[in-house]
Parts: C-alpha cells; structure tokens; sequence
C-alpha cells in the first residue's frame, strides 16, 4: 500500500480555527468551496476525532532560534502553523494510516523507560537511555519548513539538537557512509503494526554527510514542549531539507554502515519514494506534481522551494548527481 494520495482540501485550510474543529461547521463550509476533492475529504472523515492540545512537559533551558550557516531560511521566517495542526493531522502508519486518527490512538504510549542503541561501524557503540542522550548538547528552538510528499506543508518550532553532537559520542569509524535509524515496532501499543501495510519497523537512512550536517537535528520537543506521540515522542529525526518520510520517528536504534540502507518506503514502492528525498519542484511524484504545495492553515497553493528553501546550505552535497535519477 502506498502513502494516501493529499485531497486538496486540508483540516484548517479553509476554514478558521473553530470551524476546523466543529465537525458541522466545516462540512458545511467544505460543501461551500464546491470542489470534488473537498466532498472526497468529506466522504472519508465523516466522523473525524475531536482535536485537543497535547500536554507536554516545558523542556527548560531552550537556546533560541539563530541562523544556521548563514541561512536565509532559518528560522523560517514565515507563520508557524498551529500546534493544534502540527499535533492533530499526523503521518504515522504504526497508529493509523488516517492522519487525524493518529492522536487519540498514540494518547497512551508510553516513552519512559526507553533507549537508543547507537552501533554498528562505530569505535564506541552504546546503548542511551533516553534522558542521558538528550543531555548531550543544549535544547535548541529550530525553526523549519516542513513538505510532506503529499504536497503539503507546514513551519514548525522544532526542540533537539544536531545529531552531529551524538555521533561524535561514539566516534563513526573511517568506513561508515550511511546512517541507518529504525522505529519502535510495539503490537501492544501501536495497533496499526498488526497490519501489511508496510514492513515492520520502519526503517530510514542518511548518507553520512547528510546525517552530519547541522541542519540535521534530533528532535525531542516542539512548541518549547516535549515531543507528544503522534509527533514521533520521544525521539524523531528532521532534515528538513527532504519530504516528510525520512523524518523517523519513536527512534530506537541507529546503525552506521558501509552500504546504503534499504529504506521503508523505498521497498514499498522504490518509483515513487527514493532513498533521497530531496524536497524537489523540478521532480514530480509519479501520481501528482511537486511543483507546488498547499500550507496547513492556509487556502492558496505556493511554489515549492529546491529543497525546501535551503539550497544555499545543502545544494553542495549532491553536487554533480543527477537528482531526477538519485530522487
């Protein structure tokens, strides 16, 4: 099964806050916009949950956002998209492959105790507990755009820091070229894990310079709170300059390796979703383009940005590949 295809009409696109949440209300002002994607939305979600605020922790002592390398789009200097969005409407297949579903079956997982073994082609391989790793290097705000493949987007007040910082502690041996990170996969706790949807875990990957860049973050909170579970709690990856999928989430295990890691959904379905994922206008999805986008909470589509409005800062790395070949 492949990544559902974005309906046009998104929670909160078209309508204010309050509407979004009143089930009535948007149907009714759905019905209004007239147009067959936003009747295919309706048909699908006829019941949808009710959306509700996470509670997270206050994570202390958080450096505020500052530019990184010199980033004209960093911190994105754009309106955040609300935290009821950012925590309501979830790309997370081990809950649910419905995106506003997501929240109220990951309310109850739980992420103390949990670890993260760090192994593989490293001089000192370790296995964290979570709350040592994340005193590895300060909390920084990261302010990032965020595409889905699916055309949408958002800007979110990221919490973590450069997973540089982490693999420094473990010291990536002379012939790591890749960095391989792996999911939680809990039947008890994460019901949709009993389905084919996918294969279980999850797996993603990163070329090693990729992974080392410092755009590049470990992300534990959003908002200058703990990460909720729909989010990816209590560890998630972000390279924002790379489609939603390769931000994996709930990370348990991260392995470097000399060969490139074969990644979940470039298995599924390897025309549509390659191991790369550069955000690119240029290189359109098999079943849609990707020339634009439409941010959540907004009505108008926007041009989407060569990867993602950080090609300054990124472009380098794939300097002389074909990217219509490496997508």
């Amino acid at each position: 099964m492949l990544i559902k295809k974005a309906s046009d009409i998104k929670p909160g696109e078209i309508t204010d806050q309050q509407v979004y949440l009143n089930r009535r209300l948007f149907m009714k002002g759905a019905v209004l916009a007239g147009t067959a994607a936003a009747t295919g939305f309706l048909y699908r979600q006829l019941n949808p949950p009710t959306a509700e605020l996470p509670q997270g922790a206050r994570i202390e002592t958080v450096k505020a956002a500052t530019n990184v390398s010199g980033s004209p789009g960093y911190p994105a200097n754009e309106k955040l998209t609300s935290l009821e969005d950012i925590t309501n409407y979830n790309n997370f297949y081990e809950f649910s492959t419905d995106k506003l579903a997501v929240a109220g079956k990951a309310k109850r997982f739980v992420t103390r105790p949990w670890t993260v073994a760090v192994e593989g082609l490293v001089n000192k391989p370790r296995v964290f507990d979570i709350d040592d790793l994340l005193k590895i290097s300060p909390a920084e705000e990261r302010i990032y755009r965020h595409r889905c493949v699916e055309r949408w987007s958002m800007v979110i007040p990221w919490v973590g820091f450069p997973l540089a910082k982490l693999l420094d502690q473990v010291q990536p041996l002379s012939q790591a070229k890749y960095v391989a990170f792996e999911t939680l996969a809990d039947r008890k706790q994460m019901p949709n894990i009993s389905s084919d949807v996918l294969d279980w875990p999850y797996i993603e990957g990163l070329r090693l310079d990729e992974a080392m860049h410092p755009l590049t973050i470990l992300v534990s909170g959003l908002y200058g709170e703990t990460l909720p579970p729909q989010n990816g709690a209590p560890l998630r990856l972000v390279v924002p300059w790379k489609y939603g999928f390769k931000g994996i989430k709930s990370i348990v295990r991260i392995s470097l390796t000399a060969e490139q890691p074969p990644t979940t959904w470039s298995k599924a379905a390897p025309d549509e979703y390659g191991f790369y994922a550069n955000v690119n206008p240029a290189v359109d999805h098999p079943r849609w383009s990707q020339a634009n986008e439409r941010r959540i909470g907004e009505f108008a589509r926007r041009p989407t940005l060569p990867f993602n409005g950080y090609a300054d800062q990124v472009a380098h790395l794939y300097a002389g590949m074909d990217l219509r070949r490496f997508f």
